[in-house]
């Protein structure tokens, strides 16, 4: 990995920390069965739309033969969303970072059904996709809908938004470029408000202390439609990478 792409990592003095900061997942690998057609495209689609942290640092031109803006999204659950995006701005092209198999492989197969081209996806952490194959200054937009919130307070180390990880973002983005959160919990929503109105590098789109209106283009998930059964509020936040 060349200088220019390493993410710099947070100095930390006692090495007891360090390993704990390595090592808090944002995530719960979850127990799920691959149904047939999951698997079959995990067989057959794989090979073409797979990508593997042992590909290195990706050339984007050459990973889908042209040159377009890149989105990556973090954590696409069952890739629903990411699908109809990708089918909805053929003009884009998207990497989808998941863990769970079950939602790579609907992902795949959807991908399929839908002739899609411009569809990416590692089954991989995502702070490790991040490291080894996502060049600096390469991404137009990244996006983390819906992502775990960690309601309880002795679990808000877990949630992916932190000061770090946005320091982690803004190596990957563009100048321009934006990460976009969505989130149907209140205080996860005030959490990332928090820390990304301080974060070194970025600018509200939508003005200081402000949130975004969902924009036209994201499809409302089943994250979503969860959440406001339950009577929850959607909160958007556009950040944009300023230097």
């Amino acid at each position: 990995m060349s200088e220019e792409n390493k993410i710099e990592q947070p100095q930390v003095e006692n090495p007891a920390e360090e390993k704990h900061m390595r090592t808090v997942k944002s995530f719960v690998l979850r127990a799920g069965r691959m149904t047939e057609g999951q698997q079959k495209a995990m067989d057959d689609v794989w090979p073409s739309m797979g990508l593997e942290l042992n590909n290195g640092l990706l050339d984007f031109n050459q990973v889908f033969g042209r040159e377009a803006p890149v989105v990556l999204e973090i954590g696409f659950g069952m890739g629903d969303s990411l699908v109809e995006m990708a089918k909805d701005q053929p003009e884009k092209n998207y990497i989808g970072v998941e863990v769970h198999r079950p939602g790579v492989g609907r992902l795949l197969s959807n991908s399929e059904k839908e002739g899609l081209t411009n569809i990416r996806v590692f089954c991989d952490d995502a702070i490790e996709v991040l490291a080894q194959c996502i060049p600096n200054n390469s991404l137009d937009c990244i996006q983390l809908f819906f992502a775990d919130p960690w309601h309880k307070k002795r679990h808000h180390k877990r949630r992916i938004v932190q000061p770090e990880f946005a320091q982690t973002l803004r190596q990957k983005l563009k100048v321009g470029g934006v990460f976009h959160m969505a989130t149907d919990w209140e205080n996860y929503a005030e959490h990332m408000m928090e820390v990304m109105s301080v974060a070194e590098g970025y600018a509200n789109a939508a003005g200081e202390g402000q949130y975004s209106p969902q924009p036209e283009w994201r499809p409302v998930t089943k994250f979503q439609k969860r959440g406001e059964r339950l009577g929850h509020g959607v909160w958007d936040l556009m950040f944009e990478k300023t230097s």
